[in-house]
């Protein structure tokens, strides 16, 4: 193998992790909690997300106080730029959701998401709390 080619395969083995770990420090920390109504037909119930960083990755918990859930935790986070993928499959729930910064770019503002649960989605916002309300 001459030099170019391993330079190249160096290079194509660096760039994606250094490219990835850019696209995580562009947006504001999503940790702490994140609250919004749950309405199915004429049922409605808050919920909450508390997220968290355990291991170098995002962690986050469920609370429902009208669901009866304080804090069970998510089997996978995923954030991928502005992208936000929770899955639960104890409840068969995700929440797949899209970061919402304000004008300058440097603080969240919501979290717009559908929540997927029974094969029924459901919209959702959530929006930065400092403990949720229930």
């Amino acid at each position: 193998m001459n030099t170019f080619s391993k330079v190249f395969i160096l290079l194509i083995l660096i760039i994606p992790r250094f490219i990835g770990a850019q696209e995580i420090s562009e947006f504001p920390s999503l940790t702490g909690s994140w609250e919004g109504p749950l309405v199915i037909g004429r049922d409605s119930t808050n919920l909450a997300f508390t997220f968290s960083i355990k291991d170098g990755q995002y962690a986050a918990a469920l609370i429902s106080g009208g669901m009866g859930i304080y804090g069970m935790p998510a089997d996978m986070v995923r954030v991928d730029g502005a992208n936000i993928t929770i899955r639960i499959p104890r409840l068969d729930v995700e929440f797949t959701g899209t970061i919402r910064l304000n004008d300058s770019g440097d603080q969240i503002v919501r979290i717009d998401g559908d929540w997927f649960q029974y094969s029924e989605m459901v919209p959702v916002v959530l929006l930065r709390v400092d403990q949720p309300t229930f």
